[in-house]
C-alpha cells in the first residue's frame, strides 16, 4: 500500500481525499498544514482512505510517506519544496512527487520547481486533471477513427467559469499569481493543447507558435462587489485588481506536417450561474466532440418555502451559488473532473516505479504559455514564442502579479 503524505490541507486536499475513494493501492498516512490539518484526517478517517498521523512539520511527512503531495498556496509551493528537498537530502526515502496546478507563478518559480525536484532524484507528477476528466478521453477514443480517417483536430475550445474562489489569497494576485488567468487558464489552455495532440504523440511534440491573450476586469470591479470583496475576504482591487475574465488562443505547429492547429480559451470568475462550467469543444474535418460540466442525468428542486433547508449550496456542484431552484447535481464530481484518474495515473506510476502523465516539465511549459499570455494582455498584441521572447518571458512578472493590474485592466 503506497503511503501518500498531503502538505496541506485546504480545499484541493480534501477533494484528493474524497476522490482516493475510488483509488486502490493507496492511503493517506501523514500530513502537515498549518491550518486544518486535524479536519483532514478526521475526513480520511471517515472516508476510510487511511488513518493519517499529524506532523508539526514537513520534513516529519516526508520521513513517513511515499509519495509527498505539494497542495499548498502557490505562494508557498517553493518554500514547501526547498523544505521537501532538505528532508530528501537528510537521507528520507520517498518514490515521488506530486503538485497540484500551478507548477509556479512565474517561470522562475516554475524552474525552480522543477531544479528541486531534480535534486530529489525522483519521478515527479503534475496534476492538471482536466487532461484525464472521462468525458474528454472518452470522446478522444470515441473519435479515434474519424482522426485518422479524415484527418486531425484543428480547433479546441476550452472555458471554466465560476463565481469565484473560496479563499482570501486566490483574489488577492500578489500571492495568487494574478487572478483567473493564473488560476484557471493553466487549466483550459492545457486541457485544449491535450486535445489537439495527435495520437500516439507526447504532450510537448506540438510547438507553440504564438499566443494572443486578453485580461478584465468586468464584474469584481464594480463598487458594490470590490465592496462585498473587501469585506468577505480583506481584498481590495481599488488598490491591486486582478482579472476576473480572460479570453485568448495559442496556435500550435505539427513539426511533422507543418499544419498549424488553434487552442482557444476562456476563464472568468464572474459566471453567477448554476456553479463550476466546464465546457470543451473540439472541431475536425467532419466530426466534433463537446463536453458540458452542467449536463447531468440529476437534478433537484427546492422551493423557497423549504430553502433553509439546504445549508450548503456547494452540496450540489463546487461553487454553487444557490441553494434553491432547479438544481443541476453532478452526483460524483471528483470523478467527473478528472481527479480520480490522476490520482489513479500517479499511484500506479509511483507503485510500479514508472513516470506519470505529466510530470513537472509538463507544468513548467504551461507556465510559459499562462506568462505569455499575461505578457500578449499586458501589450495588447500577439506574442510570437520565439528564442528572444522565451528569454524575456524566464525573468518576467506579470504587472497584475505585482500589484499593478491598473495599467493593465484600466481600472481606477
Amino acid at each position: 500500500m503506497l503511503k501518500l503524505g498531503f502538505i496541506g490541507a485546504g480545499f484541493i486536499a480534501k477533494f484528493y481525499a474524497r476522490a482516493l475513494q475510488y483509488v486502490r493501492g493507496a492511503d493517506l498516512t501523514a500530513i502537515y498544514a498549518l491550518n486544518g490539518a486535524e479536519a483532514l484526517a478526521a475526513m480520511a478517517r471517515e472516508l476510510g482512505v487511511g488513518d493519517p498521523t499529524v506532523y508539526g512539520t514537513v520534513e516529519e511527512v516526508v520521513q513517513n510517506a511515499d509519495v509527498v503531495c505539494v497542495l499548498v498556496p502557490n505562494f508557498a509551493k517553493v518554500e514547501t519544496m526547498e523544505a521537501v528537498t532538505d528532508a530528501r537530502r537528510r537521507n528520507a526515502e520517498i518514490r515521488g512527487l506530486v503538485v497540484d496546478k500551478p507548477l509556479g507563478r512565474n517561470m522562475a518559480e516554475a524552474n525552480r520547481m522543477v531544479e528541486l525536484a531534480n535534486k530529489c532524484g525522483v519521478f515527479t507528477a503534475y496534476h492538471e486533471n482536466q487532461n484525464h476528466m472521462p468525458p474528454v478521453r472518452t470522446a478522444l477514443a470515441q473519435l479515434l477513427p474519424a482522426w485518422h480517417a479524415a484527418g486531425p483536430i484543428a480547433l479546441a475550445r476550452s472555458a471554466e467559469e465560476h463565481g469565484g474562489p473560496h479563499e482570501p489569497w486566490f483574489w488577492d494576485p500578489t500571492k495568487q499569481g494574478g487572478g483567473v488567468l493564473c488560476d484557471m487558464g493553466c487549466h483550459s489552455i492545457d486541457v485544449a493543447r491535450f486535445i489537439l495532440t495527435p495520437p500516439g504523440k507526447p504532450l510537448d511534440f506540438l510547438v507553440p507558435v504564438s499566443v494572443t491573450a486578453s485580461t478584465y476586469l468586468l464584474k469584481w470591479g464594480q463598487p458594490a462587489y470590490r465592496a462585498k470583496l473587501l469585506a468577505k475576504h480583506g481584498v481590495d482591487y481599488t488598490k491591486a485588481p486582478a482579472e476576473d475574465y480572460a479570453t485568448g488562443q495559442v496556435v500550435f505547429r505539427n513539426p511533422q506536417t507543418g499544419q498549424l492547429v488553434v487552442a482557444q480559451f476562456i476563464d472568468s470568475w464572474m459566471y453567477d450561474n448554476q456553479g463550476l462550467c466546464l465546457r470543451m469543444e473540439a472541431l475536425g474535418p467532419g466530426y466534433a466532440l463537446g463536453v458540458d460540466s452542467l449536463t447531468s442525468p440529476l437534478t433537484v428542486f427546492i422551493g423557497d418555502a423549504v430553502a433553509q433547508a439546504i445549508g450548503d449550496a456547494e452540496s450540489a456542484l463546487e461553487k454553487a451559488t444557490a441553494s434553491h431552484g432547479l438544481l443541476c447535481v453532478q452526483p460524483n464530481e471528483m470523478d467527473l473532473y478528472g481527479y480520480v484518474a490522476e490520482l489513479r495515473d500517479s499511484v500506479w506510476a509511483f507503485a510500479t516505479g514508472g513516470r506519470p502523465m505529466l510530470d513537472w516539465e509538463h507544468g513548467r511549459r504551461t507556465t510559459l504559455l499562462v506568462m505569455a499570455a499575461y505578457w500578449s494582455a499586458e501589450r495588447g498584441a500577439t506574442i510570437t514564442l520565439d528564442s528572444e521572447t522565451l528569454d524575456f518571458l524566464d525573468i518576467y512578472i506579470p504587472a497584475i502579479q505585482k500589484g499593478k493590474g491598473h495599467k493593465v485592466l484600466g481600472v481606477s
